[in-house]
């Protein structure tokens, strides 16, 4: 895409984050913005914020691990706005702790947010923009995606598998010659509140896990971590530059490439996977 005035964008995870800041780079373009995001009260802000008027902005609760509340998100975009041109499959959530002790509502909770967020993503607005003749989606997965660490097993597998769509949808609209382009968002640390996420979890999927020793103090190096992050408005200029691009791989954080690098020679010597990653999170640490 090269034009961007009044053309329509939806963004999920809307209301914090790099959804928030994906939102208001779309409006600085001059486009209309759906926001979505579970959190109705800051999503609601966050579209005031964006638009006072409520002209050129919609907010719409959803649920995005429930497909019923996808489908409706795009169905009400498209009597506002009337088209779709843009959309990002945003929304992200985090669980921590040893693989062998997340429960199965750790499981169900974030898969459901992080990867069925997606695919419910894809399956609603990829037709909606091969019927349109245009348009470009952008999955959020993460350098997790890519490289893996300890105490974060549904959060790599989820944005592995975000990876895995993104490529072989990419390789589906190559096969039709659509026009609709793809890409697939790979962030390291950004300053979010993603370690928060919990507030928007649902009873029927309550953390019963038991705290483990040292567990809160993991709990708040992670939080010093993401507070040392980038922020997401640089994220989002990134995204917007590789959306201009037609980019499909997007790194805001290029100098974490060198750790893919080194998990694919791993895969293809046959080595056991390398811990390299840890260097820079110790140094990030002591940063912060």
């Amino acid at each position: 895409m090269k034009e961007f005035r009044d053309k329509v964008a939806v963004v999920t995870g809307a209301a914090s984050g790099i959804g928030r800041a994906l939102a208001q780079r779309f409006a600085n373009e001059g486009m209309k913005v759906v926001l979505a995001d579970v959190e109705a009260g800051a999503l609601d802000q966050a579209a005031r914020e964006i638009d006072p008027s409520g002209k050129r902005t919609l907010a719409v609760r959803t649920d995005v691990s429930k497909a019923a509340e996808v489908e409706r998100l795009g169905q009400v975009a498209q009597e506002k706005f009337g088209a779709i041109h843009i959309v990002c499959n945003n929304a992200g959530v985090v669980t921590s702790g040893p693989t062998w002790m997340q429960t199965v509502a750790d499981w169900e909770w974030l898969l459901g947010v992080n990867l069925w967020g997606v695919i419910h993503g894809v399956r609603v607005f990829t037709p909606i923009l091969l019927a349109q003749g245009e348009g470009h989606i952008v999955n959020t997965a993460s350098l997790a995606g890519m490289i893996t660490g300890p105490g974060t097993a549904p959060y790599n597998v989820s944005k592995f598998g975000v990876v895995a769509l993104s490529e072989t949808l990419h390789h589906e609209l190559t096969m039709l010659a659509s026009p609709v382009r793809v890409s697939v968002l790979c962030p390291g640390f950004v300053n979010t509140n993603i370690a928060d996420a919990a507030r928007n979890r649902p009873t029927e999927l309550a953390d019963t896990a038991p705290q483990l020793p040292g567990a809160e103090e993991m709990a708040q190096m992670g939080r010093r971590l993401l507070a040392n992050g980038s922020p997401p408005s640089m994220v989002a200029d990134v995204v917007f530059e590789a959306i201009r691009n037609e980019r499909f791989y997007i790194f805001p954080h290029p100098e974490w490439k060198r750790h893919i690098r080194t998990r694919m020679d791993d895969i293809l010597e046959e080595r056991v996977p390398a811990l390299g990653t840890m260097d820079e999170v110790l140094e990030l640490l002591r940063k912060g």
